[in-house]
């Protein structure tokens, strides 16, 4: 079995290459939105494990991020409410 970490890895750098069409990078967004949760679950990581600052802004610049899948911005927008309300 692949190392996801590696795989979202390569699905990231394909989002920021120049080279690569606005296709591929929604293509790759899709990706990483479907692996992040397989990932944790791997990995143990979690957002109650990561620094909390840096899970809301991921979870903000998702928000914006106009390659981003429906679902994986209404994830975000419930992770935000959720750290919201433990405040």
């Amino acid at each position: 079995m692949s190392n996801l970490g590696n795989v979202i890895g390569g699905y990231k750098a394909t989002l920021n290459n120049p080279n690569v069409s606005e296709q591929a990078k929604q293509n790759a967004q899709r990706a990483i939105d479907e692996l992040q949760d397989s990932y944790e679950a791997e990995s143990g990581a979690n957002e109650t494990t990561k620094n909390t600052g840096n899970v809301i802004g991921g979870h903000k610049a998702n928000l914006k991020n106009p390659n981003t899948s429906e679902e994986a911005k209404e994830h975000s927008k419930e992770v935000l409410e959720e750290l919201e309300a433990a405040d």
